[in-house]
């Protein structure tokens, strides 16, 4: 039984499109937009990783030979922040260059040239994989400079994981996962630490001052204090 939605993205469904032939970039993008999707397209590597925090995209389309820095170079970097999902592309077609690719973190390989209507296909398939995970839902908010993976239990913000007790992550994690909504202090407590708890709602109050100190908050998301109320996760 789930416990809700889990797995939020603000907006659209968002993929940076990283290529520097202008032409495919814009074929990938012309099909992607068709399908629903939101897509940028970046023309280096450097600028890549550059644009990856400030767009937070759902899914990086990634050519494998680019300026300044090369494919693997950028799934690196992005792997050191984010566990979003990675299709490499490439004319490349040896089999060590796709072993490579995955080793580093990469959910798929695609040689060019391909089938638009087959990339549209493969990026359905990996973002499924993505949000279903042995029957459950992958446990991860990606949001402009944070992202919050239940999994793992980090949190990374503006690219360095924060080290947050236990409960700050929970009480992060779960008005991530229900943005707009007003909880009470008492529903709170009551969801991250028990019927049985004994202690006051000053409890939320403390966790919330302590998670507000490590993360200022966002021109696009925040942690909102409703007065006489409680707190929610405001976008």
């Amino acid at each position: 039984m789930h416990e809700g939605p889990v797995l939020y993205m603000a907006g659209k469904i968002k993929i940076l499109v990283v290529d520097d032939d202008a032409h495919i970039a814009e074929l990938i993008s012309l099909y992607l937009n068709k399908e629903g999707y939101e897509t940028k397209e970046v023309r280096s590597g450097r600028k890549a990783v550059q644009e990856f925090s400030a767009y937070a995209p759902y899914l990086v389309l990634l050519d494998l030979m680019l300026p300044e820095m090369d494919g693997y170079q950028v799934c690196r970097e992005i792997r050191k922040i984010s566990a979003v999902p990675i299709i490499m592309l490439t004319a490349r077609g040896e089999t060590f260059d796709k072993v490579l690719g995955l080793e580093l973190g990469a959910d798929d390989y695609i040689v060019k040239p391909f089938e638009p209507k087959e990339l549209v296909a493969r990026v359905k398939a990996v973002l499924r994989r993505f949000e279903s995970k042995d029957g459950d839902v992958q446990r991860q908010i990606v949001l402009p400079n944070l992202t919050i993976n239940h999994t793992t239990y980090t949190v990374t913000y503006h690219g360095r994981e924060l080290e947050l007790p236990p409960k700050e992550f929970e009480l992060l994690h779960f008005l991530a996962t229900h943005p707009g909504q007003v909880f009470t202090r008492e529903q709170l407590l009551d969801r991250l630490w028990g019927y049985e708890f004994m202690g006051d709602t000053r409890t939320v109050d403390v966790h919330i001052k302590r998670i507000r100190e490590k993360m200022i908050n966002e021109d696009v998301w925040s942690i909102k204090t409703v007065w006489g109320v409680g707190y929610k996760f405001d976008l």
